[in-house]
């Protein structure tokens, strides 16, 4: 039935249906899992090698620091201009340029005669490869509902902990060969390539709306998605959830372990780089495991506790993490296999959030701006943060140690950033229910009845 005959009283739930069965969305969620897996915060793959590339071009924790900095400082302009990008030519051209280009830097790091050349070509890579970072964020809001949305970024990030967490121990084997951490980026490299081909063969772009239930049954040119400008972008941030979001985001101190956890066992327990990766295995079964099993809880807190179920579950995830950080970082133990287990659990602990605060983040946020929007809270301020925690924690690791790092990153910072989010529950619920006024408005001007 074309859209322009549909009653006033039909049109809202043939537009649900249609939001909830977006053509293509599982396949183009486990094709976008490839793009994330080498750079991807919650799960980089160079920082499982640095103790042999450290070996190697003799370097220490300052210069991992100095590594991880770079990869992401490069990200506050190439997320931006890499999603600018993807609305000019785009969103599947886009990914495939980010992968290959990311993917020929990667190969190029592994030729590296010293650090400074390494630092070069792992920032290159970095640049290219943060770009699928808001694009994939923006593509997973076009296609599932706000009802599915938190369970569909569960399995994207969990499958892309559980890919990582097997490929970066298979990796860390080739650290038992002479030079064998240039055989490790030029895998990682490879990995890069081998995701833009099959994005280019798979992929199939949903349209921006497309999930939301008052446009999915509108052509893409009756949606009236406004353009994109600096002044809309700017408004964004003016937005008070996403605001706070954006301070979460900056004191995140729970992502320090996927930079420094490998060196930390290395330096501090002295287990050899092969044994310590070992422990990436259960961090992302459990990761996956909190991931999937967080977007289907959250599914359920939204039915019996909307909007304040969302903000308590966000709360609880940094409580959980800091309380597992300090019993599994700040004492001694002598096997591998209780440290597996510790990081299992903050592997678990890291996992749930995901689901939730990019879920929260698309809700207040129109379709059209989405991308940028996670370009600014994942590319820029996540940026910011992770920039002083790597160079802060690189250089205090050398007079407090890294246990004390973790201390007051992964355990005290995390405490304070449960406190933040309490300002969610005074304005989280408004800021949802303008966007849907919105696009409620938008629906009634298309189909003429305003």
């Amino acid at each position: 039935m074309d859209v322009q005959t549909n009653t006033p009283q039909s049109a809202p739930a043939e537009g649900e249906a249609q939001a909830r069965h977006v053509p293509h969305r599982w396949r183009n969620l486990i094709v976008l899992t490839g793009v994330s897996v080498v750079d991807n915060t919650e799960s980089g793959l160079t920082s499982t090698i640095f103790p042999s590339i450290a070996h190697a071009l003799k370097l220490n924790s300052g210069h991992l620091g100095l590594l991880a900095a770079i990869g992401k400082i490069v990200a506050v302009p190439a997320g931006p201009a890499w999603t600018w990008l993807g609305a000019r030519i785009g969103r599947r051209n886009t990914l495939v340029l980010i992968t290959l280009v990311g993917g020929v830097f990667g190969a190029l790091a592994g030729f590296a005669q010293d650090f400074t050349q390494l630092l070069i070509f792992n920032g290159l890579m970095s640049a290219a490869m943060v770009g699928g970072v808001p694009i994939s964020n923006a593509i997973i809001a076009d296609s599932f509902d706000d009802v599915n949305r938190g369970k569909a970024v569960g399995y994207f990030y969990g499958f892309i902990s559980l890919i990582s967490s097997f490929v970066g121990p298979l990796i860390a084997l080739f650290t038992g060969l002479t030079d064998g951490w240039r055989y490790g980026m030029w895998t990682i490299g490879g990995i890069c390539i081998l995701a833009g081909l099959i994005v280019a063969a798979l992929y199939k772009d949903p349209g921006v709306g497309a999930a939301e239930k008052q446009l999915a049954d509108l052509s893409e040119s009756k949606r009236h998605l406004s353009r994109v400008t600096v002044k809309s972008v700017a408004s964004i941030m003016k937005v008070p959830t996403f605001s706070i979001m954006m301070l979460s985001r900056l004191l995140s101190g729970h992502l320090l372990i996927n930079i420094f956890g490998i060196q930390f066992l290395v330096t501090v327990h002295h287990f050899n780089n092969a044994v310590a990766a070992t422990v990436l295995v259960p961090f992302g079964l459990a990761y996956f495991a909190g991931t999937v099993g967080g977007g289907w809880f959250l599914k359920f807190l939204d039915r019996v506790w909307p909007h304040k179920g969302r903000v308590a579950y966000i709360q609880g995830a940094q409580v959980f993490f800091a309380v597992v950080a300090f019993l599994g970082t700040q004492f001694n133990y002598t096997s591998i296999a209780i440290y597996a287990v510790f990081w299992a659990l903050m592997g678990f602990g890291q996992g749930v959030n995901p689901p939730v605060n990019r879920s929260i983040v698309a809700a207040v946020i129109l379709p059209e701006l989405r991308g940028q929007g996670f370009a600014i809270w994942l590319t820029i301020f996540e940026t910011i943060g992770w920039a002083l925690f790597s160079l802060g924690a690189g250089a205090l690791a050398e007079t407090l140690g890294l246990t004390g790092v973790f201390l007051w990153i992964m355990v005290v910072l995390m405490l304070v950033n449960a406190a933040v989010l309490t300002g969610l529950y005074f304005c989280y619920g408004r800021d949802v229910a303008r966007v849907n006024d919105m696009l409620e408005l938008r629906r009634q001007e298309a189909l003429g009845l305003k």
